[in-house]
């Protein structure tokens, strides 16, 4: 086999990361996008170990992502009538990051990063407004795979197929034969994302986030252009609340989850009224289910599953470095192994699990802390936060353990030979 034609669904973060490095092994490849231009909209991520680490790999990349790098100096906690009861800022020092990331980034930016970086390189071809109508494996899984696309573009096989389209991945679902749901693991959690007009931070650099009972969360932050930008972050166990009401909300569209959101926010306190008045007049409000995503394995036959759509980690704040971390392990192994790709999807997935595991570990007690249910655990979450954050003893501990944070790599990538 001289040179893998390669398809890969998605053209948002693990798309072009997994288009970089394929190309680097030599691979054509081709990525589509159902949506007709690149997606700009979506939450604050952040960049972390493993994911720093293949990011300096790139030529250009670190700068590109420091220079869209989110404004926010910290993040200040707020009573409700909006007093501060503690404050967490960023290191300064990339290589030793705290909570409060040196690499924060909103999504549509990485993602304007990343198709800037590849865009013109003569390997990666871009296709927008085109998916996947139907696939075809031969039995044995050992040929390529007869795509057909539903705009136009001309049906073709592909050596690789890769799905990097998200935890409800459609291309998942046509390659298993199930729905696109099948594998997914709710967590019971969602989140809204908008940029809000009015500047409720009055010109400050420093985020705000308040805790309402019911598990509900508001942040605030600031933009370079004047407008907020505002998350809703919200926690439903089963058993107290009807935690499938957001699936049945999204599924009537953007206005219907707009007052689903703005229904169950009703009354939290703080700031709530102008962010929901803000929401409700939002051209770029997006929401989305915090899920997991447990697969047996993240490939069959010649198709492959990078980042969410093969293994969403939920409410950890891993995605994006897992995504880039599966984009670069996945082609490192099928350039490893040129000419035997049936050995390199498998060296793939022998690396991949572990790390996976380790990354979608949702730790003890997550939501009591990020998400109380009742007035009691606010108290408690507000006073326990306010000791750790006014007695110096987070400081400390970022001071000693924020390379964990960084770009120390504990997973021990290897560092591939490429081609390209």
């Amino acid at each position: 086999m001289s040179e893998l034609k390669v398809l890969v669904v998605g053209a948002s973060i693990a798309g072009p990361m997994t288009a970089y490095w394929l190309a680097k092994t030599g691979a054509k490849v081709t990525v589509i996008e159902r949506f007709p231009s690149l997606r700009t909209n979506g939450q604050s991520i952040d960049i972390r170990t493993s994911g720093v680490t293949i990011m300096r790999m790139i030529p250009g990349m670190e700068a590109a992502v420091r220079a869209k790098a989110t404004p926010i100096e910290g993040i200040n906690f707020v009573h409700e009538d909006g007093r501060i009861y503690g404050t967490l800022k960023a290191t300064g020092n990339p290589d030793q990051q705290s909570l409060v990331s040196e690499y924060e980034i909103f999504r549509g930016d990485l993602a304007k990063v990343l198709f800037d970086l590849t865009k013109d390189n003569e390997k990666i071809n871009y296709i927008f407004g085109e998916q996947v109508a139907s696939m075809q494996q031969n039995e044995t899984e050992d040929g390529p795979i007869r795509v057909e696309f539903a705009n136009g573009t001309p049906t073709s096989e592909y050596d690789l197929v890769v799905a990097c389209d998200g935890s409800t991945s459609r291309t998942r679902a046509l390659a298993l034969g199930c729905s696109v749901r099948t594998h997914i693991k709710p967590t019971d959690s969602w989140a809204a994302y908008f940029n809000i007009k009015q500047n409720l931070l009055e010109g400050s650099n420093m985020g705000h986030g308040y805790s309402a009972v019911g598990g509900r969360f508001l942040a605030l932050g600031t933009d370079p252009s004047g407008v907020c930008r505002a998350t809703l972050m919200c926690h439903q166990p089963r058993g107290l609340h009807d935690a499938t009401s957001f699936h049945e909300a999204s599924k009537k569209g953007n206005d219907a989850l707009k007052q689903f959101v703005a229904q169950h926010y009703k009354g939290a306190g703080w700031k709530t009224d102008e962010i929901l008045k803000g929401m409700l007049e939002a051209d770029d409000f997006y929401a989305s289910e915090s899920v997991q995503v447990k697969l047996p394995s993240p490939y069959k036959g010649r198709f492959a599953l990078v980042g969410d759509a093969g293994y969403a980690p939920g409410p950890t704040g891993t995605g994006t470095t897992l995504a880039m971390t599966g984009a670069y392990v996945l082609a490192g192994e099928v350039g490893k192994h040129k000419g035997d790709l049936a050995a390199g999807l498998k060296g793939y997935e022998e690396r991949m699990k572990p790390i996976i595991a380790d990354m979608q570990k949702i730790p003890p007690f997550i939501w009591a802390i990020l998400a109380p249910q009742t007035a009691w655990g606010v108290w408690l979450r507000r006073n326990i936060l306010t000791f750790i954050l006014w007695t110096g003893i987070l400081n400390f501990l970022q001071k000693y353990f924020g390379s964990a944070f960084a770009s120390s790599d504990k997973y021990r990538l290897p560092d591939y030979e490429w081609v390209a």
